[in-house]
């Protein structure tokens, strides 16, 4: 593990820009039907479990690793969502499927997030969908740098000590998840229900 944080935050405070009812244009990686990496959340969960609300375990269904945003439903032409689309299916067609580690976990002071190798594999995928968004919006939301590619378990939900997480995390040694990583999905989120959750807008395969 990386430096442990002394404090946890609560994750679920409301962001700039968001509120109950808003939904984001977003691209994840999602792990729908990957058993070895909803094996590994489930221990995770289990392991989490004595600590209570203190933390908000992230069922399989809505496991995702994080990409690149677009923008607030409302906000975003759909027709310039269609045309990321129609580019993406081109431009991640040149990026092959590949494997994923997912684990060991790391203490965020925001969640408890597993690490993920090949990281420049997911960097290759997020670099391709912000090209297509450059060449249809002009611009890219959010930054290049700073983007660690990762998958959450759970997330704090409340300020405290950081304490009680990392003594029940140290020790344990649960073996990483491998995943095939074969597509790149757009979603429409939100957390109205102290969760992340989604619909699928539209899923690009790779080469």
């Amino acid at each position: 593990m990386k430096t442990q944080p002394e404090v946890m935050r609560n994750h679920w405070y409301w962001r700039p820009g968001w509120s109950v009812g808003r939904r984001f244009y977003t691209w994840h990686l999602t792990f729908e039907g990957q058993r070895d990496v909803h094996r590994l959340a489930a221990a995770y969960r289990s392991v989490l479990a004595p600590l209570g609300d203190m933390v908000t375990p992230i069922p399989d269904r809505w496991l995702h690793l994080t990409m690149q945003g677009i923008g607030f439903v409302g906000e975003t032409r759909e027709e310039d969502i269609h045309a990321i689309v129609d580019a993406a299916q081109v431009r991640l067609a040149a990026i092959p499927a590949f494997d994923l580690q997912i684990g060991p976990a790391v203490l965020d002071p925001e969640a408890i997030l597993l690490n993920v190798h090949p990281k420049n594999r997911v960097q290759d995928i997020r670099n391709g969908i912000r090209e297509v968004i450059g060449d249809v919006l002009g611009e890219v939301p959010e930054k290049t740098e700073g983007f660690t590619p990762h998958v959450s378990v759970a997330y704090s939900a409340g300020d405290g000590s950081a304490e009680p997480i990392a003594r029940v995390l140290a020790g344990i040694d649960l073996t990483p998840a491998r995943a095939r990583i074969s597509a790149a999905e757009l979603i429409v989120i939100h957390r109205d229900n102290r969760m992340y959750e989604w619909g699928s807008f539209a899923k690009v395969p790779l080469g």
